[in-house]
């Protein structure tokens, strides 16, 4: 009888203690960033390719790097950067009054388990969603491009081509951070927004004018981009002129706080409906490769129990270990809960608010991992409506609370309302961190990277973030406030994302949430589904309209989704164009590159942004000049320049190398 093969380890340096130091320094600086930007505006910045370029630079300075180790440092700060989105429910529980800070050892226990398990879920998504899916995961690409032209182990026309690459990113970042310090210095517009009268009503056309959204949509691709543009079309070609009129027939009506106003509490809400409806039939299709990617996992897990030869690509955390570490995580989940709910006013239903809370974070965690991973397989993490998802999540666990409670919204509304986001909290983690891991595993795929290892630093990355955040909040509390608060000033920051959700939370426990927007927004997204499958069958799947991202284009701002879609068009040129060259697969990757370098470059910026702004406490401390309205015409001429100017120079690049050869 044959011995099992003894399975090798990895012949290069991956998961290093230097990794994880410079991984948990980089994620100090990111987590505190994200945490006071998303707070102040309600926006915060990818951290994967950011720490990927600084990863790069310091690592080569050592012997023996690689790129699988560089890999292992942006997926620590990336973990942790993008759980610092936990700062979009928690804020609820001070805004409404139920806490009156935030305490060390609760916060980070929130964070640190639904980071955890939000790693755990994602496993098994990891053989559905990116090994064997045809998503387009941008960030992922991009960050994994940026690693591979850092390397520099590649043979000698490897390495030729790498330096091309680099001085592609390094070109289109450039452009990409400088079009954005002009938009900061206020010499340019950073976007435009035109509100204007429509049928009855009103509605707008506006678009952020930002290369590393160009840079996204050609990475995503046209197919994503037109569902975006017909999302558009429905929200602010119909909805929002029809659900405008009334308050635009009021004397004195401001056309441009009516628009507004109407897309943030009306239109929004319509859009979470038809996310809502096509998640779950997202979820109902790729219910199947979960369970196949669920069996492929059991059975690398024995063939390696067994000492059977197993590529290192292929290397997962075991399935038995994945699903412990779910299980056991549900004790403390259960205990925060008691404790929470326990010095309530509604303690008398502890019991069985706790138990069917556990059960909720079981089953929901798994289903709202699904859908981010496939949001950010769409769109990318950056662009993901996180925001929506947690909507989903509040009212769902809000109707739970409230079959439970009966009618104790009268005398007990501040306690349920707490609860509620509480609860919700533990999901939100499960949600920030599976959008963005997915994300992290897609990059690990294209260099190569062993899972299991990756894993491990996405869980390590976590424990980072959730020690760092509570304090950042608390400083955040105690310096500035909340916008809505007792006792707020005019410095408090608005919290938007805390705002909303804390809104919806007491809108169902105050029945004043007006259940037909979102069910209006349910049918839309039932007629989407519809029309997308005819067009598959029709097609045979060569034409098709995403329902996410349909409902993505409804939920999020025009001036956010517009240019996902323009650079998605512009990618296509572009592609058309590689496909004709001497060596089209050479050309095409070049095309990625610049996209990569956009991104690069606009994140990176926004780093350095975050510091300056943390730093002077002023909303805009750039802000050097003055044009009137010549800044928007200014922006867009500049905007349209550099933007047609870098893929016109890439084009004459890529001739000139080929005519060398």
């Amino acid at each position: 009888m044959t011995s099992p093969t003894k399975p090798t380890e990895h012949p290069i340096r991956e998961l290093t203690i230097r990794g994880i130091v410079l991984g948990g320094l980089i994620t100090l600086v990111f987590t505190a960033a994200n945490v006071y930007l998303g707070l102040k505006v309600g926006l915060t910045f990818a951290t994967s390719i950011p720490a990927a370029v600084i990863s790069m630079a310091v690592l080569r300075k050592f012997r023996n790097h690689s790129v699988v180790e560089n890999n292992i440092v942006q997926t620590i700060a990336s973990a942790a950067g993008t759980l610092s989105a936990i700062i979009f429910v928690l804020p609820g529980l001070v805004m409404i009054g139920f806490w009156t800070g935030f305490p060390y050892w609760t916060t980070t226990a929130v964070c640190a388990i639904g980071g955890i398990l939000g790693v755990m879920y994602s496993i098994p998504l990891r053989r559905a969603l990116v090994t064997g899916s045809d998503l387009p995961y941008p960030e992922g690409v991009a960050a994994a491009e940026v690693l591979k032209v850092g390397d520099d182990s590649a043979d000698a026309a490897g390495a030729e081509e790498n330096h091309r690459g680099l001085m592609v990113i390094i070109i289109g970042g450039v452009a990409s951070a400088g079009y954005a310090l002009l938009a900061a210095m206020k010499a340019v517009a950073g976007g435009i927004s035109y509100p204007f009268k429509f049928l009855s009503g009103g509605t707008m056309v506006g678009a952020s004018l930002s290369l590393a959204l160009i840079g996204v949509g050609h990475l995503v691709g046209v197919g994503v981009g037109i569902a975006m543009i017909v999302g558009l079309l429905i929200s602010y070609g119909v909805l929002l002129p029809t659900l405008s009129a009334d308050a635009l027939s009021e004397p004195g009506a401001d056309l441009a706080e009516v628009v507004s106003t109407t897309f943030s509490s009306e239109v929004r809400f319509i859009g979470a409906g038809a996310m809502a409806v096509a998640a779950v039939w997202t979820l109902l299709k790729i219910i199947g490769p979960i369970v196949k990617g669920i069996k492929d996992s059991l059975a690398s897990s024995k063939l390696r129990h067994d000492g059977a030869e197993v590529p290192l690509t292929e290397r997962d955390i075991p399935f038995n270990i994945v699903v412990g570490v779910i299980l056991a995580a549900m004790v403390p989940v259960g205990a925060l809960l008691y404790l929470f709910i326990n010095v309530s006013e509604i303690s008398h239903h502890t019991t069985t608010l706790v138990i069917l809370s556990v059960i909720f974070v079981l089953l929901i965690g798994l289903i709202v991992a699904s859908v981010c991973g496939y949001m950010a397989g769409l769109i990318g993490a950056s662009n993901s409506p996180i925001s929506g998802v947690g909507i989903i999540v509040v009212l769902s666990a809000a109707l739970l609370i409230k079959a439970v409670t009966g009618n104790e919204s009268d005398t007990n509304a501040t306690a349920l309302v707490a609860y509620t986001l509480f609860t919700a909290a533990v999901v939100f983690g499960i949600a920030t961190i599976s959008n963005d891991n997915l994300q992290d595993l897609k990059t690990g795929q294209l260099v190569n990277a062993t899972p299991w290892k990756q894993q491990v630093a996405l869980v390590i990355g976590v424990l980072f973030g959730s020690v760092v955040i509570p304090p950042v909040l608390q400083l955040m509390l105690t310096g500035f406030g909340f916008a809505g608060m007792e006792g707020a000033g005019p410095e408090a920051l608005a919290a938007p994302q805390a705002a909303l959700l804390s809104s919806v939370a007491n809108g169902i426990f105050g029945d004043s949430l007006d259940w037909n927007l979102i069910g209006l927004g349910a049918l839309i997204g039932v007629a989407v589904i519809v029309i997308d499958e005819v067009l598959r069958k029709a097609t045979g799947n060569k034409f098709y309209l995403p329902p996410l991202a349909v409902g993505m284009g409804m939920y999020l701002p025009i001036a956010l989704t517009l240019m996902v879609p323009i650079g998605a068009f512009a990618g296509l040129a572009y592609n058309k164009w590689a496909a004709s060259r001497p060596n089209p697969e050479s050309a095409t990757r070049m095309g990625t590159l610049l996209a990569t370098g956009l991104i690069v470059g606009e994140s990176l910026f926004g780093v350095v942004l975050a510091a300056i702004i943390g730093a002077t406490g002023s909303d805009e401390p750039l802000g050097l000049f003055d044009f009137g309205k010549a800044t928007d015409i200014i922006g867009i001429v500049v905007f349209a320049a550099v933007g047609f100017g870098l893929y016109q120079w890439l084009k004459a690049s890529q001739s000139k190398t080929e005519t060398v050869r």
